[in-house]
């Protein structure tokens, strides 16, 4: 895994050049946005449990011969299979997100995940759909935006402090990590 310090090394010490100008610039925008990064990390953490049991059912109520005789989804030992899938791609994406780099990822995560997924018999889109239910729960828990309608008392915010784009790049990086999960599915 690379972070982007490691890689801002590893790029000038290919080119046996020093780090600076847009290298040292994208550096310090990394440090900059180290505490949004680590809220956004500890905002899905902490809904983690909730955000992968979501995402399940939401994947079931969409597909309910998930959890019919035969589906992947049942008995008991492939539910729990399936959620614990769930929470390792919600973890490796959390990770990615705190070191601004999508190795650990692509490394750890998604080398031959379709495959995997294909020999085991694991319907791909339904996969894919609880890795975009995730997408959308990390988007409102990263801005720190969860349904007031839906919470009601439950409601929890992280109390991050209002940033003017409420987050708006990390949410985008974490969306196109999630994006590479669903493209490696696909």
């Amino acid at each position: 895994m690379l972070d982007a310090f490691s890689r801002a090394v590893v790029s000038a010490d290919s080119k046996t050049a020093p780090i600076g100008g847009d290298e040292l610039n994208q550096l310090r925008s990394f440090i900059a946005s180290g505490n949004r990064r680590l809220d956004a990390v500890n905002a899905i953490a902490s809904n983690a449990s909730c955000m992968v049991s979501d995402a399940v059912a939401g994947m079931i109520c969409e597909n309910t011969g998930l959890i019919q005789a035969g589906g992947n989804c049942y008995p008991n030992r492939r539910m729990a299979a399936c959620l614990r899938d769930a929470e390792i791609i919600l973890r490796y994406v959390s990770y990615a997100l705190l070191a601004g780099d999508a190795s650990v990822l692509d490394d750890r995560c998604l080398n031959g995940l379709k495959e995997t997924y294909t020999a085991l018999g694991v319907p791909l889109q339904s996969a894919a759909r609880a890795v975009a239910i995730m997408k959308a729960q990390a988007a409102a828990h990263i801005q720190d935006n969860p349904s007031e309608a839906l919470a009601g008392n439950r409601l929890r915010k992280m109390g991050t402090p209002v940033v003017e784009d409420r987050c708006a790049t990390l949410v985008a990086e974490a969306s196109s990590y999630f994006d590479r999960v669903i493209g490696a599915l696909s």
